[in-house]
């Protein structure tokens, strides 16, 4: 691993900082960032998903400038794009998350933070342009109020729930190494877990389950933060439309980057029809498999209003600490913004379907 600040010749892609990573990277860690659950059959989905779709060029439409900026939940962002939740950035730069919001604050990028981080909140905070903090269901309301409280109180602006991960599914070559997090890396962010009382016959898992979030979990959410409520794990069409009933604010399009149930639905194969399902005026945000600025063009077409950023994250934070956290979300936007010229795009709005070849590349 390197923090310090340069950038190997031969980065000229995002996606060039994941070969390069998981060269630099020890094997075990590097199959815990890279692998997927059970078979990763919905992993390789994401990235197919993509192959799947073409563009069309624009002769003699070229637009004279391109802008990007895109308004998101009442706030004006530069460009389209964020940096997606992901656990445990300590195993990849000595700075864990002050590393990666410090790369996203110089690239004017918002951060969602994820409750699993390394870093307290409020530590991170201060470095970020924009700050949205992920949480799961706390165990109890109490627990949970008190982690939105202390969002709330550091200057967050959304709050994004994850619904599709209740237990997590460990990946099996991560297994095979015995990948395991060191224990000198803490989670400040969550007060430790509840022992439960084992019952006769009761498994792990079922000990687990009993503190998945529900509905009721959602409804207590919501009832009791200021802040917008986005909730993450969406793939099926009647799950956004009553989420969206339920009130609240924005939906994520995402199947835990392939570390969840294995099996379902690629992330650009559910977004097309759950833009359909809610309509011109939801909040979507996808996330899964985006590796390119063509990629994110793509997903805007089919129905997203912003991108998330994984994997992608921490692995140019492994090559080159902050300094490749922002050249890869420089050279994502700049890519999307060549993307967008070619196809005619002056602007984000104008980014629709008929610019695609859906099952002709």
């Amino acid at each position: 691993m390197n923090s310090q600040p340069t950038i190997p010749p031969g980065i000229v892609s995002a996606e060039d900082y994941e070969t390069a990573a998981l060269e630099r990277l020890p094997a075990d860690i590097a199959a815990w960032l890279a692998g997927g659950s059970a078979g990763e059959w919905t992993l390789r989905a994401n990235r197919r998903a993509f192959g799947r779709v073409g563009l069309r060029n624009a002769l003699c439409r070229v637009p004279r400038t391109v802008d990007t900026r895109v308004e998101l939940l009442g706030e004006t962002m530069q460009h389209p794009l964020l940096l997606a939740p992901v656990a445990s950035h300590g195993l990849i730069h000595p700075l864990a998350e002050l590393a990666t919001a410090q790369g996203a604050q110089a690239a004017d990028t918002p951060l969602v933070l994820s409750c699993q981080a390394n870093t307290a909140l409020e530590q991170v905070a201060p470095h970020l342009s924009h700050g949205w903090l992920q949480l799961y269901w706390q165990q109890t309301p109490e627990r949970t109020l008190r982690l939105i409280r202390r969002a709330e109180e550091a200057g967050y602006c959304a709050l994004v729930l994850t619904l599709d991960a209740p237990v997590q599914s460990p990946g099996r070559q991560a297994q095979r190494l015995r990948f395991e997090l060191p224990s000198h890396l803490g989670l400040p962010n969550l007060e430790p877990a509840l022992r439960r009382e084992a019952v006769p016959g009761q498994s792990a898992l079922e000990r687990l389950l009993k503190d998945a979030a529900t509905l009721d979990s959602l409804a207590f959410i919501l009832h009791n933060t200021h802040l917008p409520v986005l909730v993450k794990g969406v793939l099926e069409v009647a799950d956004a439309v009553e989420l969206l009933g339920y009130g609240v604010d924005g939906l994520i399009v995402s199947n835990h980057g392939g570390r969840a149930l294995d099996g379902v639905s690629a992330t650009l194969d559910a977004l097309p029809l759950i833009r359909q399902a809610v309509g011109a005026q939801a909040t979507l945000l996808m996330d899964g498999g985006i590796r390119s600025g063509y990629d994110v063009f793509k997903a805007l077409a089919l129905g997203a209003d912003a991108v998330l950023i994984g994997r992608l994250q921490l692995y140019a934070l492994a090559v080159a600490g902050p300094l490749g956290v922002a050249h890869m979300l420089k050279m994502l936007q700049e890519e999307l913004q060549l993307c967008m010229a070619l196809s005619g795009c002056a602007d984000i709005a104008a980014i629709d379907p008929s610019r695609l070849r859906v099952g002709q590349i």
